[in-house]
C-alpha cells in the first residue's frame, strides 16, 4: 500500500461519519462497525487499491456487510 497513513486516518473518519448518518447510529457505533469490518481490513492492507475508492463507496460496502 502506498497510501499516506495520515490521509487514510482522515478517510476513515469521513467514512465513519457517513456510516453514522446513513444508518442513523452514533459515531461510536459506526466506529466499531467500521473497524470490525472486512472492508476495513481490505482498505488498510491496500488490497485491490480499495483505499482509492470514494468514501461513500467504502461506507456502502461496510453497510452491505451488516445487512
Amino acid at each position: 500500500m502506498n497510501a499516506n497513513p495520515i490521509l487514510l486516518q482522515k478517510k476513515y473518519a469521513r467514512i465513519i461519519v457517513i456510516l453514522s448518518e446513513d444508518m442513523g447510529i452514533s459515531l461510536s457505533e459506526a466506529l466499531s462497525m467500521f473497524y470490525e469490518s472486512v472492508t476495513y481490513e481490505i482498505v488498510s492492507e491496500g488490497i485491490a487499491d480499495m483505499h482509492c475508492m470514494s468514501d461513500t463507496y467504502i461506507a456502502h460496502e461496510v453497510e452491505e456487510e451488516y445487512l
